[in-house]
């Protein structure tokens, strides 16, 4: 009777195994619907540029060998390899990526990086006609490039919506790697809102979608059919796809987009803040129950931040209304502000929030001092940090730039201050948002200062201010 009921019930867990199976089967996206209706708006773009620097070059012949002058070997080798054959010759250059219809007008998206400095622009579309495209306007901060093409009637991409992308979510690009027309990749959505270092205005999209060489300046589209990105550029040791590739999200690109249509150019929101990211400990010593917003280390002069109130220790937990969980979400939303006006800023400040009005300003280009740093007299030795300390000479303020205070840190032992980051060469502006005036000033704050809680620190060094948590623990 029990073996009876056994088998009795193996068919009824097959039967369940293949429902699950069906089931797990059903959730896996299909794809060749959205390829099948946008691969029409998807192009190739070749660019040729026309080069006039790159030379013939000489032969030498071997030590010793000389070709007597007035024999035939002389004259043919001067007439090939003399100094007229060495003339500037031109030539072309050539590359290759990928792009998108806007609309049906002929309005075209790629990449700055794709177009850049290019005299000639095809767009060849998937039923091989091709046509010679003009830039409208290129943004090299965002990536983007508008182009135009006369023609009418174009297929055209629908636009998305990325500011409601989820992590995890299926996304698909369409594009030519390598010059393989039509390529369609596929994955998720593995994070939202990177900074890289060399684009701070631009919030990245990342996934894992196979992204190469030719890709760049395709689109990303969701599973509704939506372009909701523009592939950039991926992350790689090799210079092939490593599975980390980066777009730009398209609430930036019709930013952009609607600025170059309405001015020809793009114009960008200054603060003129310099920022880190709030650890942990420096959360604690700021008086934040958690680690976010944006430490304000440097506030340049007679900036829209400066005119406003902004101070160096501001912890900016909202801009605009917009909250800031990391440093690396203000540039952006500080890029697109609109020029002159007005907007609320939150800030923590000696434990309390404070509101503050900045004007925003337009961006223009960022000066690259570089801080070097010198030896000096006059050092004193704090045991309890383990740290030898100066004051600063004129020279030193004049390369730091500093017209006052600070201590110029010659040494750092085995203790806290090693522990907390502290290293030869900084110069430390403010201990616990107290400014530094003298070395000897230093020194008493250090002996007043608390067991067991971290203390902010602003050091100035050769990569800029940075914000420290500095804890002496009791032996």
């Amino acid at each position: 009777m029990k073996h009876y009921k056994v088998w009795a019930i193996i068919p009824a867990l097959f039967i369940a195994l293949s429902i699950s199976g069906m089931t797990q089967a059903r959730s896996l996206p299909e794809f060749t619907e959205l390829v099948s209706e946008n691969s029409a708006a998807v192009i190739n773009i070749s660019t040729t540029k026309n080069n006039k620097t790159r030379r013939s070059s000489m032969p030498s012949l071997p030590p010793g060998m000389q070709i007597p002058e007035g024999t035939p070997f002389d004259e043919m080798f001067k007439h090939f390899f003399g100094p007229e054959s060495r003339r500037p010759e031109p030539y072309e250059s050539h590359s290759l990526g990928s792009g998108f219809v806007l609309s049906s007008d002929g309005y075209i998206l790629t990449n700055h990086h794709v177009i850049k400095d290019a005299d000639e622009i095809i767009v060849r579309f998937n039923d091989r006609n091709e046509l010679e495209a003009k830039v409208l306007g290129s943004d090299e901060r965002s990536d983007i490039a508008l182009l135009k093409v006369e023609a009418t009637g174009l297929t055209a991409v629908k636009l998305g919506d990325s500011t409601q992308l989820k992590v995890g979510e299926w996304v698909l690009a369409i594009g030519s790697p390598f010059g393989f027309d039509s390529s369609a990749t596929a994955g998720i959505v593995s994070a939202l809102g990177r900074n890289l270092p060399s684009d701070n205005y631009v919030p990245f999209i990342q996934t894992d979608v196979a992204i190469n060489p030719g890709n760049s300046g395709g689109p990303l589209f969701n599973l509704d059919g939506e372009v909701i990105g523009i592939n950039s550029q991926i992350y790689s040791r090799t210079g092939g796809f490593m599975g980390v590739s980066f777009a730009i999200p398209m609430d930036v690109v019709l930013d952009v987009v609607s600025q170059i249509k309405s001015q020809g150019y793009v114009s960008r929101g200054w603060l003129g803040v310099v920022i880190q990211d709030v650890t942990s400990e420096l959360a604690e010593s700021f008086g934040l129950d958690k680690p976010q917003g944006a430490l304000v280390s440097r506030v340049m002069p007679e900036s829209p931040a400066d005119k406003a109130g902004l101070e160096t220790g501001d912890v900016i937990l909202r801009f605009n209304s917009k909250k800031i969980k990391t440093s690396s979400s203000l540039p952006p939303l500080v890029g697109r502000a609109k020029i002159g006006e007005a907007v609320p800023v939150v800030v923590m400040r000696n434990m309390k929030e404070k509101t503050l009005k900045v004007t925003i300003e337009k961006l223009s280009e960022e000066d690259n001092n570089t801080i070097k740093t010198s030896n000096k007299s006059g050092r004193m030795v704090d045991d309890r940090l383990a740290i030898e300390v100066a004051d600063l000479t004129p020279e030193q303020r004049e390369e730091y730039d500093l017209a006052k205070g600070g201590v110029f840190i010659n040494n750092v032992g085995q203790g806290a201050a090693v522990k907390a980051g502290i290293r030869a060469g900084d110069v430390i502006i403010s201990l616990n948002n107290e400014q530094i005036k003298s070395a000897k000033q230093f020194l008493d704050l250090i002996r007043d200062l608390p067991f067991d809680k971290a203390i902010p620190v602003l050091v100035q060094r050769q990569q800029g201010a940075i914000f420290l948590a500095l804890k002496i623990e009791k032996e």
